[in-house]
């Protein structure tokens, strides 16, 4: 698939979330939140840092655009993230009615949009999303591998 110039500023807006979380020490997944071709969300991992299971990129950046539009809903906005995301986060996608969701990654171990599950457009949920991927996919895996390298030596 042919993606737009917008798609791929849009994911290293995404990427440089992933590379601070990675500068702290966390996992480097990164998430932007789009409207109207703004960015108007952003978040990467903070789980070690806020010491909170919940704190994936996806669902900080999904508050920040929340609260930059005053309103929970969501459903002209898209969201671009490094990581195909958990069913945790596909469901906070599916509940804030996200419109298009775009990942670089595969995450073959909890990926619930390709991976293990397609929870994102079953159509088993009052909402549906339109799933795109592989939009920097080898510069968000190198991350990942960088990452697990440095967290294996350090065992």
């Amino acid at each position: 698939m042919l993606f737009s110039e917008e798609n791929y500023k849009f994911m290293y807006a995404a990427l440089q979330e992933a590379e601070q979380a990675l500068s702290i020490g966390e996992t480097p997944v990164g998430a932007v939140v789009v409207y109207q071709n703004r960015i108007i969300g952003r978040g990467h991992n903070q789980v070690e840092m806020l010491k909170d299971a919940t704190a994936h990129a996806e669902l900080i950046a999904l508050t920040a655009a929340s609260n930059h539009l005053n309103n929970w809903r969501l459903n002209e906005c898209d969201i671009y993230v490094t990581l195909e995301p958990c069913v945790m986060c596909t469901g906070a996608l599916l509940a804030a009615r996200i419109c298009n969701l775009y990942f670089a990654a595969f995450d073959p171990k909890f990926g619930a949009n390709g991976s293990l599950y397609n929870i994102g457009i079953e159509g088993k949920y009052n909402h549906k999303l339109n799933v795109y991927n592989g939009i920097y996919a080898g510069e968000s895996e190198n991350l990942l591998i960088e990452f697990f390298k440095k967290v294996r030596c350090a065992k």
